[in-house]
């Protein structure tokens, strides 16, 4: 019961760091971006904690200790390695547009129709980057409360909790949240992984134990059919998140440029770093209770970390590592409820009803809360899904549908519309056929529909030269 009392206490000072927020928003830029005001620090934040999410707590260390390195290609290297390339060669072309969304950017280059369809391609893929999210919470909850709470109990609390917050502040309240998370995420786990190594002799020896196993393996070892399976987990989150629009508000919140540039950068390779932390604290469970380890490995992997902390930790260090836990989840799921929320509004629903600043913002808080029921109804079907999958197959949907307009748009002054246009139908519907079909046990659906985009997005330009562009990019 103590433990349940502190993390409610925590759960308590979240809503109201994020209700506070709530004063800030005035309109719908600020609402969307924070009135692009957030220094470095917290765009740093922002971006590190949005990432840091339930998979890299308990889905990342529970692929590792499958599969090693090589089973982590899509997150976290994947995933830090997008923000970085955010950051170096879109970010500053993206701010000084002066957009309030990513499906923005769309019709500006394209005209509305690859706007709203870009649009939708982008909104679906937030249905499985959530459900990841509350999936997490309903387990959390189960756990704190030995099962008196329900997983889809755990799953309704929680997603109110984050409702509340990120309703009312929009972006404000996700920054102030993410910065306040962040140390919690940081300080939490970095104590959790000290005590660890010492249960387990010694960091030394948690090292030891995964290079018998051959775990430091990143490449994959096997032909041609492995290197192909291999590269389209690697380019699902490092391809498919560029176009989303919850990197692109943390991005487009910053007060410059050159802040809009260096946060994701920092911010990704801090990510990639520290998501090690839960790699080894999910390995030391191994020397730590052996016996157990390897029964959860076969039942159910991603259960091996906290089974450590609540069971062989004491009571401070549980509620140091649930606290981070549930700020890590917290801080993605708030901003994965605001931004498809506002891309609807703003590139969907804007399209077919006029509306003033005012209604905008208003319809922009129904929106978040018609979604975060979608996502919770998405969540109890997928039920019992290994959350890392959740997350890996939500971020396909913007690779084969949204990344090579909006790379052609930004850098290939030839690109038109009819090429956007037949990007998005390709690399759709490759992927639909490979996924549907036994072809896709040969080559993988997410990679197949990455090079149809491309070659829809090529071959359509050039044959189609000669469209005007409704706004082209300088």
């Amino acid at each position: 019961m103590t433990l349940l009392a502190l993390i409610a206490l925590y759960l308590v000072a979240s809503m109201g760091v994020g209700v506070y927020a709530a004063m800030r928003v005035k309109n719908t830029s600020d609402y969307a971006l924070a009135g692009r005001s957030l220094p470095l620090y917290v765009i740093v934040a922002t971006t590190f904690a949005t990432w840091f999410g339930s998979e890299t707590v308990l889905g990342i260390p529970s692929k590792f200790v499958e599969g090693g390195f090589r089973n982590t290609v899509e997150d976290p290297f994947g995933a830090g390695l997008c923000l970085i390339l955010v950051g170096m060669f879109f970010a500053r072309k993206l701010y000084k547009m002066e957009l309030l969304t990513i499906g923005d950017f769309y019709r500006r280059r394209y005209g509305r129709v690859v706007e709203i369809f870009s649009s939708i391609v982008i909104l679906i893929s937030y249905l499985g980057w959530v459900a990841a999210q509350i999936t997490a919470l309903g387990l959390v909850f189960n756990l704190l409360s030995a099962g008196s709470i329900s997983v889809v109990a755990g799953m309704a609390l929680g997603t109110a909790i984050v409702l509340v917050y990120t309703l009312f502040g929009g972006m404000w309240s996700v920054a102030l949240t993410d910065t306040f998370q962040m140390a919690i995420i940081i300080v939490g786990l970095s104590l959790i992984a000290i005590f660890a190594a010492d249960r387990a002799g010694g960091a030394g020896r948690v090292i030891e134990f995964a290079q018998s196993r051959d775990m430091f393996q990143f490449f994959p070892s096997g032909g041609l059919h492995e290197w192909l399976f291999w590269t389209g987990a690697a380019i699902t989150i490092m391809i498919g998140s560029i176009p989303q629009q919850d990197v692109f508000q943390r991005v487009m919140s910053a007060k410059d440029a050159d802040t809009s540039v260096k946060g994701p950068i920092i911010g990704g390779i801090s990510y990639m770093v520290f998501a090690m932390v839960p790699i080894f604290i999910g390995l030391s469970a191994f020397l730590v209770m052996p016996d157990v380890a390897n029964a959860l490995l076969k039942e159910d992997s991603q259960k091996i970390l906290p089974t450590l902390v609540m069971e062989h930790m004491p009571v401070w260090l549980q509620v140091t590592f649930f606290g981070a836990l549930l700020a890590a989840i917290m801080s993605t799921a708030s901003a994965t409820l605001l931004a498809p929320s506002t891309t609807f509004v703003e590139n969907v629903l804007k399209n077919f009803v006029k509306m003033t600043d005012k209604q905008q913002l208003r319809n922009m808080r129904i929106t978040v809360v018609v979604f975060t029921g979608c996502v919770m109804i998405y969540s109890i079907i997928m039920e019992g899904t290994p959350i890392y999958e959740l997350v890996s197959k939500a971020y396909q949907f913007p690779v084969v549908g949204a990344f090579w307009p909006l790379v052609c748009g930004l850098y290939w002054r030839r690109s038109t519309t009819p090429g956007a246009i037949a990007s998005i139908v390709l690399g759709m519907g490759t992927w639909t056929l490979l996924e549907l079909t036994p072809l896709g046990q040969q080559f993988p659906a997410v990679l197949g529909g990455f090079l149809m985009a491309a070659l829809g997005m090529f071959v359509g330009s050039i044959v189609t030269q000669g469209k005007q562009q409704p706004h082209p990019v300088a």
